[in-house]
């Protein structure tokens, strides 16, 4: 039989029933798997387990988005990659949502049996793995401060509510200096994304037309900081592309370096909390990083064989 771990993260999004990880066993043996139950424990248990793992078939993680970065970095530690998977139990779940996972951890199960093994590009900071979204600035705090308890108890209305209270803060400028595709780039910017995804922040179609494996990653820099300019803003973005917004530079490449005046005190990096004793920072891509997912979005986000 084919040898499949479960790492299953208790503390991601609601409150949901254990006894679904009952169901998972008896369904995976159905499978043709001999699974294993792993529940972390604290935070960096995940990258832990998965970069001390013996050779298995399959590895799932099973938590929020927070969860399957853990997994990410435990394998980018390994000198066999394992191959990875991600069933979503958090609390806005872009990731699970991009790969078409519903709700019911049951039905998620099947869909990801029932799917294929693809390859996608993961980016890193300064070496460190990312499966979607980093950022530093204005309202990236917001994931990685609401906390656990809120998000228990009203889900996803956590992280508006702390969106509100950050929107009535002073917005901060950073100063700093970015190079892309050999140009220079110099200025005032109040937030900053990079990003492999098409859903961020709970918002579909955050760009158009994103592939998980054309070996770029997207880049937004945004210079308003009037809370006026904000409102606007955000009102453009219901009915605009994101790209076209005045006040936000898009690039999409594969390499970026930004160097700050000032050190930056927190990214945030797929819903957590990084922080870096550096000035200088390094976006760079890993290709062909093998993942099982399902088939619902797989020709909406992979590029055409010919």
């Amino acid at each position: 039989m084919k040898k499949c771990v479960i790492i299953y993260n208790p503390n991601s999004g609601k409150k949901v029933k254990k006894d679904f990880l009952a169901a998972y066993l008896d369904i995976l043996m159905d499978n043709g798997y001999d699974p294993e139950v792993i529940i972390s424990r604290y935070k960096g248990h995940i990258t832990k387990i998965v970069s001390e793992l013996r050779e298995v078939d399959l590895v799932i993680s099973l938590g929020g988005d927070g969860t399957f970065n853990e997994a990410m970095n435990g394998n980018f530690k390994r000198k066999n990659k394992l191959l990875l998977a991600h069933i979503p139990l958090g609390t806005t779940n872009d990731v699970g949502a991009m790969f078409g996972y519903g709700k019911d951890p049951i039905s998620n199960l099947n869909l990801l049996l029932e799917g294929e093994v693809k390859e996608i590009d993961v980016c890193c900071i300064n070496g460190k793995p990312f499966v979607y979204v980093a950022g530093f600035g204005k309202f990236m705090n917001v994931p990685y401060e609401t906390s656990r308890e809120l998000k228990k108890k009203i889900g996803y209305f956590a992280y508006v509510y702390e969106a509100i209270k950050e929107f009535k803060n002073i917005t901060r400028l950073y100063e700093l200096s970015y190079e892309v595709d050999n140009e220079v780039y110099n200025g005032l910017y109040s937030f900053m994304i990079i990003s492999n995804a098409n859903r961020i922040a709970g918002i579909n179609n955050f760009y158009n037309d994103v592939k998980l494996d054309d070996g770029k990653f997207e880049v937004l820099f945004c210079n308003l900081s009037r809370k006026k300019d904000i409102l606007k803003t955000l009102y453009y973005l219901r009915k605009n592309d994101i790209t076209k917004v005045p006040g936000f530079y898009f690039h999409k490449t594969d390499n970026l370096k930004i160097t700050f005046k000032k050190k930056p005190s927190s990214w945030c990096v797929d819903g957590e909390e990084l922080k870096e004793n550096t000035k200088e920072y390094s976006i760079t891509v890993q290709p062909k990083i093998r993942i099982m997912m399902p088939k619902k979005n797989i020709n909406n986000l992979f590029r055409k064989k010919i």
